[in-house]
């Protein structure tokens, strides 16, 4: 949708959206940057607090994922004045505004429209230094891959919306997307990564294919290694899964190769449309080992799951192991 767009000439961007990196990147001074990110989406849960918790959680990873830090957040919301209660907006703007606070952060401003479908969403600002900027296309090859949240949000916000979840599978997804990346960043930022985007609307090989494509190098990813959320196997084999994720998979179909072994389900789940998913890192091979102790540290369940390699920029190939 951007590629219309007339590309920025300021010298002050210092990234806009050409690589189709998380956030863009303005130069104040020398020795001082902001992130910009904005995301908008509709209910993926049923609970609104929740629903507004994890709306600031996905905004605000796409700052963590340059290596910036978080100072500020505005909200915007769309409602249907006329047809639900107005309690329900404030527990959305109420979820986001105490996330916006776990993060260290306030909502210092938004904007509210009437709306027939309730949408909710974040601009989020950070600080970086200009030289410490963190994007999605400094891998290098050889760079191990680190991913920090389990795939299937996707699938699973799905199933919920067909009342197949039970209330530990609700449970347990709302957690998983309501988590902030912050430890993850923090643990990143200590061992100086080459890059790293975080996984949401275009899945695990859409993000993935873009640092890739952005590096100039091709990936290896181990099927077995990715982590996935309990029961989205199964749901995927009886059909459930988000049109996103659907459009994702026939999109990236050219540039994968994939083992002869991998079933059909797990194609779904590698392209399945994420909402706050978690940090995936390109990290010097010998600094790996120190980035997985430190996230352990934090309490991140992080999982090694491929590498950068040299090859044609922005190929995959999925391995069975």
């Amino acid at each position: 949708m951007l590629g219309g767009l007339p590309i920025p000439i300021d010298p002050n961007v210092l990234v806009g959206f050409g690589t189709s990196d998380d956030s863009a990147v303005y130069k104040l001074t020398d020795e001082l940057a902001l992130a910009l990110t904005i995301d908008i989406f509709t209910p993926v849960v049923d609970d609104p607090y929740w629903f507004g918790a994890i709306a600031a959680a996905n905004a605000l990873s796409d700052v963590y994922a340059m290596g910036a830090k978080p100072i500020a957040m505005l909200s915007f919301a769309g409602f249907p004045r006329d047809t639900l209660p107005w309690d329900i907006l404030h527990e959305i703007l109420r979820g986001g505004a105490e996330k916006a606070r776990e993060a260290g952060v306030d909502v210092v401003g938004g904007h509210t429209v009437d709306d027939a479908e309730p949408k909710c969403g974040y601009a989020a600002i950070g600080t970086v230094h200009p030289s410490h900027i963190v994007t999605n296309s400094g891998g290098q090859a050889g760079d191990a891959l680190v991913l920090t949240k389990p795939l299937g949000s996707g699938v699973l916000s799905t199933a919920l919306k067909q009342g197949l979840l039970s209330e530990q599978q609700i449970a347990e997804v709302t957690t998983v997307m309501a988590t902030l990346n912050r430890a993850a960043a923090e643990a990143m930022l200590e061992v100086g990564p080459h890059a790293c985007t975080d996984v949401t609307g275009f899945g695990f090989l859409g993000h993935l294919r873009e640092m890739a494509l952005g590096s100039g190098l091709g990936a290896v990813v181990r099927a077995g290694s990715i982590p996935v959320l309990d029961g989205v196997r199964e749901l995927v084999d009886q059909g459930v899964a988000p049109g996103g994720s659907r459009t994702n998979e026939a999109f990236l179909s050219p540039h994968i190769t994939w083992a002869a072994s991998i079933d059909p389900s797990m194609k779904t789940i590698l392209a399945d449309a994420q909402t706050s998913g978690g940090l995936l890192i390109a990290v010097a091979e010998d600094r790996c080992p120190e980035l997985l102790r430190n996230l352990e540290a934090r309490s991140v369940d992080a999982r090694v799951v491929g590498k950068l390699v040299a090859g044609t920029p922005g190929a995959i190939t999925v391995e069975a192991d």
